[in-house]
């Protein structure tokens, strides 16, 4: 038998990865309040939530650094909210900064991919990889400097409470949930928040969600014996993004994010677990690791580390994530710079012959190395538009937008 004390969360008991048997316990809060800064917002008063738990991370391990300069009049939103963060820690080309957040599930609207909500614990992502789409999330905070996304990190540090109360509450509750869709639930960050990890343990709660993680980091294997219960308890799946075995590519393509062999290594630790882990071959960009040799070689890697899966999708280039991603194809490879300027002239998606033959390549590839999993189920955001959670407006006003990407 493991035994595992979450701590602010029910003590569980299981056998297998997958078993079933588990017994509720009960436990305390042991949390010590630290600091004053932190003012909730309503739909954390609604939420019933206390400062203990929201610095139950310990805030006596955090050196707070003194306050920025007062921001500028006229912002709005999560621009505001944003720029009241108190700043948590600065290291050598990073800081930290403490977020509210008003919810925790975002609405995938879409219809493209296989999940109907999100959840990211972090806004802004260390790894700095250069085709990410998700750095236009900064530019709602005001933030138009791109290369802020990976300085600049908001952690989302009461977001674990208020999931807890939107799943309570939440209609639907069979529809699949997906983890670190926008920024990595495992940068390094989550070293010091722990905010995933106390997301886990809110998970560990309830039972029967469809729900899956999508990292770069081997650091998900810290959380091993929490996975193993929300295995026990949901239809639960782990997703490592590879986007090359190249290992020069890759150090040019994401800068900050651990070498392939170390997710690699991380992928059959997984498996062997019992963990159904697959890999997400993302984004394929035209020209640098979209050859069959290169997807053969990731295919085939995947495979042999255990991986039931493979996903891929080809590289969705925002204007945002256009003006990071041109530079370095100038710099790094220039005889793709006017490849890509037609290529994406008119969309952040590319389709037509090329997606077709990608899409070929890679059900050949799947076949070929055992990798086919639930490939090919339709999006489920896109089947059932009604989804909705049945709160009470934030602001008094009769309606609001519920969900904000990546709030």
């Amino acid at each position: 038998m493991v035994a595992v004390q979450f701590g602010v969360v029910p003590t569980f008991r299981s056998a297998l990865w997958g078993g079933a048997g588990l017994k509720p316990g009960a436990t305390k809060p042991n949390c010590t309040t630290t600091a004053s800064i932190y003012h909730l917002t309503i739909g954390e008063e609604k939420a019933n939530i206390g400062l203990p738990y929201f610095w139950s991370f310990s805030m006596a391990s955090i050196a707070l650094v003194p306050p920025r300069p007062t921001r500028a009049d006229g912002l709005v939103g999560i621009a505001r909210l944003a720029a009241d963060s108190p700043r948590l820690r600065e290291r050598a080309e990073v800081e930290y900064f403490a977020l509210q957040t008003r919810s925790t599930l975002n609405r995938e609207s879409s219809g493209r991919m296989p999940f109907a909500w999100t959840i990211n614990p972090y806004r802004g992502c260390e790894f700095g990889c250069k085709y990410c789409y998700a750095r236009y999330t900064h530019e709602f905070m005001e933030m138009w400097d791109g290369k802020d996304f990976e300085r600049k990190i908001y952690a989302k540090v009461g977001a674990p409470e208020l999931l807890r109360a939107e799943l309570r509450q939440a209609k639907d509750k069979g529809l699949p949930i997906a983890l670190g869709t926008a920024t990595d639930p495992y940068q390094p960050a989550e070293k010091q928040f722990e905010i995933t990890k106390r997301m886990l343990e809110v998970f560990v709660e309830f039972q029967g969600l469809e729900f899956s993680i999508t990292t770069k980091s081997a650091l998900i294997l810290r959380d091993l014996e929490l996975l193993r219960l929300v295995a026990a308890r949901h239809r639960f799946s782990i997703h490592m993004t590879i986007t090359t075995t190249d290992e020069r590519l890759a150090r040019l393509l994401e800068p900050k994010a651990p070498p392939a062999a170390r997710r690699l290594e991380a992928v059959k630790q997984l498996s062997e677990a019992g963990a159904i882990v697959g890999v997400n071959a993302m984004p394929i960009l035209p020209g640098l690791n979209d050859s069959d040799k290169c997807l053969d070689a990731l295919a085939r890697a995947a495979s042999q580390a255990g991986a039931r899966f493979l996903y891929a999708n080809i590289l969705f280039l925002t204007p945002s994530a256009m003006k990071q991603f041109m530079p370095f194809l100038e710099k790094e490879f220039p005889r793709l710079v006017k490849q890509y300027r037609k290529l994406y002239a008119h969309s952040a998606y590319l389709n037509g012959e090329y997606k077709e033959h990608m899409t070929k390549l890679l059900a050949g590839l799947r076949a070929r190395y055992g990798l086919e999993g639930n490939h090919g189920e339709p999006p489920p955001a896109a089947q059932h538009p009604q989804m909705a959670l049945p709160f009470e407006p934030l602001d008094g006003s009769a309606s609001r937008r519920l969900l904000t990407p990546c709030a």
